[in-house]
């Protein structure tokens, strides 16, 4: 990612926090290079197990040019989608937790390693995110070829 690309990124993310220049001094300071952001106000989190998580994004890179951004924490146990706010109060699903209003979210700066949770699909600045309704159908057919492979 180059530097304008995570600049746009950062400010995009700072603005869900309460005081986004406090939380961007704080982030860009941090030696783990995460901040921790409350969910529902620009977006929800839908969580799905790794297993399921990395073929499901799969699928929605074959189908959309670029998904909403994704996370993952270390070793691949969970992977979290950017979803509309008020998403995660109206999913139903087995095994997707979601993250929306009174929700926090570990996010790692964009464009920096960090030794935990990382971008799979980094924030663009524009504030794009991943329809629910895609993103279901991704899970499904996710879902099915995993089944088919067993």
């Amino acid at each position: 990612m180059d530097t304008a690309g995570a600049k746009n990124a950062v400010e995009w993310l700072v603005t869900a926090a309460a005081d986004p220049d406090a939380c961007r001094w704080e982030w860009e300071r941090n030696p783990l290079g995460v901040a921790l952001l409350p969910a529902g106000r620009l977006w929800d989190v839908l969580i799905v197990p790794g297993a399921l998580g990395r073929p499901t994004l799969d699928v929605l890179t074959r189908v959309l040019d670029l998904p909403g951004p994704v996370l993952a924490d270390f070793g691949d146990t969970r992977t979290g989608f950017f979803v509309p706010p008020g998403t995660a109060a109206r999913w139903l699903g087995t095994g997707v937790r979601g993250a929306g209003d009174g929700s926090w979210i570990v996010v790692p700066y964009p464009g920096r390693a960090t030794g935990g949770v990382r971008w799979l699909v980094v924030p663009d600045g524009t504030g794009r995110l991943t329809e629910p309704a895609v993103l279901e159908l991704a899970m499904h057919e996710a879902a099915a070829r995993l089944a088919g492979d067993r």
